[in-house]
């Protein structure tokens, strides 16, 4: 009986320590070091929350930049992609097919090179970035949808140059632009 006590007392320290001494801590620590990004990192417009930093989101609207495509249609709870492998026919038509909506929603020449992103969805189908070349493809499409004249156009040309971030640490990955950053700093322009 003295051993089942012993055994229980230690089961409740234990639980008391790695269930709720430990987390809190932990959480603490995150609050005060980096409380942006334990919270989300979500960015707010009017005091309204529009999204986050490192969750894509679909924007339909002609007058948007578009994000990557998602095989989770931008859920964050199933985040993955469609395990489609490459000799997979399925793969081959979506591919195929998100190339021919890119060409015509974009009113590209069919011999456009589309960049790989636009065409295929990321292996969490929640990436939030698209390279600066998939942007500056669809910067006639924003600015004939939202009547820009050239000087809103190449105004869109320097948000995308501007928001261009660099590979992580100048060697991980490639440039990059956060899509919905851009969004919100077109919906700026008058």
């Amino acid at each position: 009986m003295k051993k089942i006590a012993a055994a229980i007392k230690i089961f409740l320290f234990l639980t008391i320590i790695t269930g709720i001494v430990y987390p809190l801590f932990i959480m603490g620590i995150a609050q005060f070091f980096f409380a942006e990004k334990a919270n989300g990192s979500l960015i707010y417009k009017d005091n309204k929350v529009v999204g986050s930093v490192l969750i894509g989101q679909q924007f339909d609207s002609v007058i948007y930049f578009s994000s990557r495509p998602s095989a989770v249609l931008y859920n964050p709870l199933p985040s993955g992609g469609s395990n489609y492998g490459l000799t997979d026919s399925k793969l081959k038509d979506k591919v195929l097919e998100r190339k021919k909506d890119f060409i015509a929603d974009n009113d590209l020449n069919i011999e456009t090179d589309i960049p790989s992103e636009m065409l295929f969805a990321s292996a969490s189908g929640l990436d939030p970035h698209i390279s600066p070349l998939a942007a500056l493809l669809q910067v006639n499409r924003i600015a004939k949808a939202r009547k820009f004249e050239e000087k809103e156009k190449k105004r869109l040309v320097e948000i995308i140059d501007s928001l261009s971030e660099k590979p992580q640490w100048l060697c991980l990955g490639e440039k990059r632009v956060n899509v919905l950053w851009l969004n919100l700093e077109v919906d700026k322009i008058k």
